[in-house]
């Protein structure tokens, strides 16, 4: 077997902290399908779109829109989503992320610049 690179040693330090930060009791368990929404939503959300309840439900073409549904249901009900409705459309509803929704993710970025510096 090959040593690994230095890249792939950070990336291996990453994910042994990601599985720490999975351990913190301030953040909600998340299955996969909940990380990788969580994930999507994140990049939509970074470009300041909106992502509406029916978008989102068909975000990932590779799980049916009612398990998407059931995922939101549970990222909300773990404080990780909140859903605001359009100001013109009472129909529409978008998805948004929430205080511990940052959180998460400066968490994780964070541990993403201490597998980068070695600390």
């Amino acid at each position: 077997m090959t040593k690994p690179t230095q890249n792939a040693q950070i990336y291996l330090k990453f994910l042994n902290l990601v599985t720490a930060i999975r351990e913190i009791p301030a953040f909600p368990q998340l299955d996969s399908v909940e990380e990788r929404l969580l994930n999507l939503f994140a990049r939509t959300w970074e470009t300041n779109q909106k992502i509406s309840v029916l978008e989102a439900m068909a975000i990932m073409p590779d799980i049916s829109p009612t398990t998407a549904h059931r995922r939101l249901k549970t990222l909300r009900q773990k404080g990780l989503i909140a859903l605001n409705g359009d100001e013109v459309d009472n129909r529409i509803k978008y998805v948004v992320p929430t205080d511990l929704t940052t959180q998460y993710f400066n968490q994780l970025g964070e541990y993403f610049q201490r597998a980068q510096t070695g600390n």
